[in-house]
């Protein structure tokens, strides 16, 4: 492949929207032309662009993603952002459902942690993780949520992240190519209404806390109202705000009794 004209009419005839801004990523990631070919050609089969270049950006960040762990989206910036807002000095943070450690490493990069934790279940998203945290002194454990964290972290959590699967399960064909062929399922499972890993996360959540610590989500705005109530049966209190540029909706949840009204940002 000789070079940018062939690979975005490459990408073009494949149905990429966005084929000369992808070609010229792949160029510059691609050392030979025919690692070039490769790349575009596996970008054409409907692999998503981040597992091809191999990375994705994130926060302001380049975060190394791996075939078979979830790719990070830019729409879950504005769960980082909240996050960023709420952390006191010198934070413990927690990141469950770490993924490629993309919220953890966004984190570190705003804040000074006192501690950082990312948890996944996903033997490729914990080495992944490893691999995208090494330089912020994080320790990334390996389980199944909160079972896979240091006891020790009991009531000391500042700021907890949990960008949980929250696609139901039947919405699942309907998504587009990239993610329903390219990412593994039982990152984009949320159950049967999207939201059963979310409650099992808010329901454990209080415990770990610390007195004036918040725990933050995604779901789809569709969710939200079903979502707060099932924050509230937890004993948590509910922030929505719905980011209409990107159609998502953060959830903040802390053990305080006063209630704040949702919101729209």
């Amino acid at each position: 492949m000789a070079g940018l004209r062939e690979a975005a009419a490459r990408l073009r005839a494949a149905g990429c929207v966005f084929a000369d801004e992808e070609a010229r990523l792949l160029i510059e990631e691609a050392r030979t032309p025919e690692r070039l070919a490769t790349l575009v050609e596996r970008r054409a089969a409907g692999h998503p662009l981040e597992q091809v270049l191999g990375w994705a950006a994130f926060h302001g960040l380049r975060i190394a993603v791996e075939p078979g762990v979830f790719v990070p989206r830019r729409r879950t910036e504005a769960l980082v952002d909240r996050a960023i807002a709420l952390a006191p000095e010198r934070p413990v943070i927690v990141d469950l459902c770490c993924g490629s450690g993309a919220i953890a490493a966004a984190l570190a990069a705003a804040l000074t942690p006192r501690e950082l934790h990312a948890a996944d279940r996903d033997p490729a998203a914990v080495r992944c993780a490893r691999r995208n945290l090494a330089a912020t002194g994080a320790q990334v454990h390996q389980g199944d949520l909160f079972a896979a964290l240091p006891r020790t972290l009991r009531g000391r959590i500042d700021i907890l992240t949990a960008n949980v699967p929250y696609v139901p399960t039947a919405n699942i064909p309907l998504l587009p190519a990239e993610a329903r062929d390219h990412e593994p399922h039982p990152t984009l499972d949320g159950g049967p209404d999207g939201l059963a890993i979310l409650r099992r996360v808010m329901a454990e959540a209080p415990a770990w806390l610390s007195p004036t610590g918040h725990a933050l989500t995604e779901t789809a705005p569709a969710q939200a109202e079903e979502a707060a109530r099932a924050i509230r049966a937890a004993g948590l209190t509910p922030t929505v705000t719905t980011v209409r540029d990107t159609a998502t909706t953060v959830i903040d949840c802390c053990a305080m009794t006063l209630r704040w009204p949702a919101r729209r940002a």
